[in-house]
């Protein structure tokens, strides 16, 4: 499957952050393109996405303050619009965590940031993983557009 046209979508519809770190996203343009083309492909729309990167601790507070959450967890998605509604949220991801999982998994920390980046992106799109089948499927999504980024 061929990605969609996504020229439509605002310049700057995506944006990076980082809260209590250094960090700067490797291949941040292709990457906007990605995330962008995988929000068409998945037929909504965008208004806007921030990606704010953060350590553990930051957070953990998070998900102690927003979701009373006592746990450290890679990422945290903030959808501001109603599903069917075009895209309009945040999401936090602890390099910490990434860091980690990407030795755990034996994958490199970029394939491992992507997947959780998708992962969010996926949340804003509608999908869950609450339960086992929600999981399977965005496992499978996952690695579908993972390999759209490549």
């Amino acid at each position: 499957m061929d990605f969609p046209d996504f020229d439509e979508l605002a310049e700057d519809a995506v944006q990076f952050h980082a809260e209590e770190i250094d960090f700067d996203l490797p291949q941040s343009e292709q990457v906007i393109d990605w995330i962008k083309a995988t929000i068409v492909a998945e037929e909504s729309e965008l208004t806007s996405l921030n990606f704010i990167f953060c350590n553990d601790t930051y957070l953990h507070k998070i998900n102690l303050e927003y979701l009373n959450h006592d746990t450290l967890t890679d990422v945290i998605t903030f959808p501001y619009t109603s599903e069917g509604e075009p895209i309009e949220g945040d999401i936090y991801i602890s390099l910490d965590r990434i860091k980690e999982n990407a030795a755990k998994f034996k994958v490199t920390f970029l394939k491992e940031l992507k997947r959780v980046m998708i992962h969010g992106v996926l949340h804003l799109c509608g999908y869950g993983d609450k339960s086992e089948a929600e999981q399977k499927i965005m496992r499978e999504k996952e690695n579908f557009y993972l390999v759209k980024s490549q």
